[in-house]
């Protein structure tokens, strides 16, 4: 309502015309956007939105403040998370007297800062200037399997892992795996999977339907690699760079018929028995509906919890829960090197005369690959590949662990145009922001991982691995 000096408001519809610019930074389901009104006439009334690829407003979105107002010269930085299963989104502005102007991308932005000399700001071209050296390891020639290091790439096919090697100089610690197989990906009900069905047939050994976690395709539990290694009496754990309750994590030890229940994927994690377990998702375990604080009863359980990487190392107990973000954990550059960290404390606390399984997915290659943008792609198979190098040297020096490296699907539709390996760039093309069909690799080290040879079922591969849990 109109106070007494203002009862005339003609003066707002007849303000100049201005323009503001608008930086968004992507991070998984979270944004960040900064206005800029570089103008000198105040900018009115300005009102953001989150659309899908089709368009579309995006219900739900929890925005820090979407209802600004720019004085002259002003900038403000918002925040928002999208809904859980959300695609990529764009951020638009309607705005009463000012018109947008996208920024270009410049030195100062996050997409370049976490990588120094690396350029972000072209979707289909990559190149770095310093890569990391890899690890050289033997084959052990023992023959018995005391643990399983199960390590999936999300979305991760022979065309990202390609892409990775002409980046990092013709080198990845995938080199050192001296049997390679080939997997078959598709669900019972549709050729082109998802990371439920893809996930749950190398958990359990058995192909279900499209969307289902832990379930067969008759709607009951099936049995995994992580629960007959519990009766087997072996120690058990996970560590993701997703939420523990998304699609892949959950299929080793959870169950539903369908992704999108995700409080009640998280609540199942208190009675699981998971020894280790590391990843994101925070707002589902105490920002529940039904008000229920899963820390503290993961914590009355005996669990050590952490939230930050640098209280990994030194986190002490016979179990562990990590949670560092409220959804998916950010991309490598910002949230460092979680992944690796996480690893080596699972192996340190999980090692044990009777053995133990332990589930690694480099959750992020998918996401980047759905957004089809290649340097966070390659960035995030370097992490995984990193953790894999360390992974490695621990499993030849012990001698009796087998580790395997798959993925649960493809992802992109990606090919390799062209590059240069002595210059560390590629130049690729995206024919999808989906999943598609294509075969994805199959590495194995370390004792039977000659077992994994030749073109399989994914069912197949669970199948294999479960033989061996003894």
């Amino acid at each position: 309502t109109p106070i007494t000096e203002y009862v005339d408001l003609s003066f707002v519809s007849t303000l100049p015309q201005t323009e503001v610019e608008m930086k968004t930074v992507a991070n998984g389901l979270k944004y960040k956007v900064t206005l800029s009104n570089k103008s000198d006439v105040i900018a009115y009334q300005n009102i953001l939105k989150a659309k899908d690829a089709d368009r579309e407003l995006i219900p739900a979105v929890l925005w820090s403040d979407n209802f600004l107002t720019l004085l002259p010269g002003q900038s403000k930085t918002v925040r928002c998370t999208l809904p859980a299963g959300s695609g990529p989104a764009t951020i638009t502005m309607d705005g009463w007297n000012a018109a947008v102007r996208q920024a270009a991308p410049d030195s100062l932005d996050r997409n370049l800062s976490a990588y120094a000399v690396n350029d972000f700001s072209r979707d289909d071209t990559y190149s770095k200037e310093e890569t990391y050296d890899i690890v050289k390891v033997q084959q052990p020639k023992g023959k018995k399997v005391k643990n399983i290091i199960f390590m999936i790439g999300d979305g991760m096919g022979f065309e990202q892992i390609s892409c990775a090697w002409v980046v990092n100089g013709g080198k990845l610690n995938m080199d050192n795996m001296p049997v390679l197989g080939a997997s078959r990906t598709y669900a019972v009900n549709k050729l082109i999977t998802d990371s439920c069905a893809g996930g749950a047939a190398l958990a359990s050994g058995q192909k279900t339907n499209y969307g289902y976690i832990g379930l067969d395709p008759d709607g009951n539990v099936m049995d995994t690699q992580l629960k007959k290694a519990q009766r087997a009496g072996k120690k058990t754990g996970i560590t993701v760079t997703c939420r523990l309750n998304d699609a892949t994590p959950a299929d080793f030890c959870n169950h539903s018929p369908a992704r999108r229940l995700e409080e009640d994927l998280a609540a199942q994690y208190v009675t699981s028995n998971v020894d280790f377990i590391s990843g994101g998702g925070l707002h589902f375990w105490n920002q529940r509906s039904d008000g229920r604080d899963l820390i503290q009863e993961m914590q009355a359980k005996g669990y050590t919890f952490v939230d930050k990487l640098e209280d990994i190392a030194g986190a002490e107990g016979d179990k562990f829960l990590g949670i560092y973000d409220e959804y998916d954990l950010q991309d490598v550059g910002q949230r460092g090197p979680v992944l690796l960290e996480s690893t080596k404390k699972a192996i340190e606390m999980l090692d044990n005369k009777k053995g133990f399984f332990l589930m690694i997915e480099g959750s992020q290659i998918d996401d980047w690959a759905h957004r089809n943008k290649i340097g966070y792609m390659c960035e995030e198979l370097f992490d995984f590949d990193r953790t894999l190098g360390y992974v490695l040297e621990w499993a030849a020096r012990d001698g009796q662990t087998l580790v395997v490296v798959t993925a649960d699907h493809n992802t992109g539709g990606l090919t390799l145009l062209r590059g240069d390996l002595q210059k560390h760039e590629i130049k690729v093309n995206y024919s999808t922001k989906g999943h598609n069909g294509i075969m994805v690799p199959v590495f194995a080290f370390g004792p039977h991982a000659e077992d994994f040879t030749g073109v399989h079922e994914n069912a197949e591969v669970g199948q294999i691995a479960m033989k061996l849990i003894k």
